[in-house]
């Protein structure tokens, strides 16, 4: 078993405690209060006699000092090239004038200068849109932007400096994904320059409700599902082994018709030398006199010396012509 200290030991120590806490808060607010008559007891003194009012003075000629260094090196502003300054005033509002390069005033602390860089500037976009045959396309569309220098003010009211981040992605995004689903998936591939062209018209004519210039509007990527992919390249080996099997086709019957072409110039060819042949036995000896000119003319061109027998050679024209004397023709 626990045993309980009895109540009047309880009691005792919780007003000593108290006692102790007492003591503790007056002598802390006797310290503070010591603290405090020593310090305004010194100012007292500077501000009393000669030397005490030479300290103030200088004390306060000080501080005139450096506020005026403080204006005057925050009364004065510098504006640099490519860039456009609009001035809020405190008491009057946005100026509507706009502040051009070089070197400008304005009133500290009444006057406040917001710098709006109008240089061209890239912004990129990527989304992900449908087309009109329903297929997934993942595009990046990159914009060339700059603010209209006199509508800075409006920019300013309306806006914010941070005007690139609230208007474009919201435009960029709503015509990129309208502009795409007028156009078939095949189309956004083989028309990619008229969709450029068509996505920057409509992007132009929705920036100058924001007073925004594009000076250019390009796609820089453009990807479709895989299984589009697929589908596409499967259609392209498809229509490859098409195209090659009708070349096979048409070869052969090119090759079946150049046959049957020499073949009947052949058979005309026999037919034309055996009627030659019915009619004037001397063809085949004209034929052996060609042939044995040529076999002469190879042989003479030659630079070994050859041996052969005449009749191989087709040389013996004179055994050939008394044979075909001989011959008489057939009635």
């Amino acid at each position: 078993m626990i045993r309980r200290p009895p109540r009047s030991t309880l009691s005792s120590s919780s007003a000593a405690s108290d006692v102790y806490k007492r003591q503790v808060s007056t002598q802390s607010t006797g310290h503070e209060r010591i603290v405090m008559e020593r310090i305004l007891a010194a100012l007292r003194g500077s501000g009393s006699g000669d030397n005490g009012g030479k300290v103030f003075g200088g004390l306060v000629s000080l501080a005139a000092a450096g506020g005026l260094v403080w204006g005057g090196s925050n009364a004065l502003y510098t504006v640099e090239g490519g860039h456009r300054v609009v001035i809020y005033d405190r008491f009057n509002g946005v100026d509507p004038q706009v502040k051009g390069e070089g070197l400008h005033f304005l009133v500290p602390w009444l006057q406040r200068a917001n710098k709006f860089d109008i240089r061209t500037r890239p912004y990129e976009l990527t989304s992900l849109t449908g087309s009109r045959d329903l297929q997934m396309v993942n595009m990046r569309l990159r914009v060339l932007y700059a603010p209209v220098p006199s509508a800075l003010p409006t920019i300013f009211q309306d806006i914010g400096r941070d005007f690139p981040e609230k208007v474009l992605p919201s435009i960029v995004n709503e015509i990129l994904k309208s502009t795409v689903a007028q156009y078939n998936a095949s189309q956004l591939i083989t028309q990619r320059e008229q969709i450029s062209a068509h996505i920057k018209r409509s992007l132009m004519q929705r920036a100058q409700d924001f007073d925004i210039n594009l000076e250019d509007v390009s796609i820089t990527h453009l990807a479709f599902s895989d299984a589009y992919s697929n589908a596409v390249e499967s259609k392209q080996v498809a229509q490859q082994e098409a195209e090659r099997a009708k070349y096979v086709k048409d070869r052969a019957e090119q090759e079946k018709r150049s046959t049957i072409i020499r073949s009947q110039g052949e058979a005309e060819a026999i037919k034309l030398i055996g009627e030659a042949m019915q009619k004037n036995p001397g063809y085949l000896q004209l034929r052996r006199i060609d042939a044995a000119r040529d076999i002469s003319a190879t042989i003479a061109k030659s630079q070994n010396s050859v041996m052969l027998d005449a009749d191989t050679l087709l040389l013996n024209l004179g055994s050939h012509s008394t044979d075909i004397g001989a011959v008489t023709p057939s009635n």
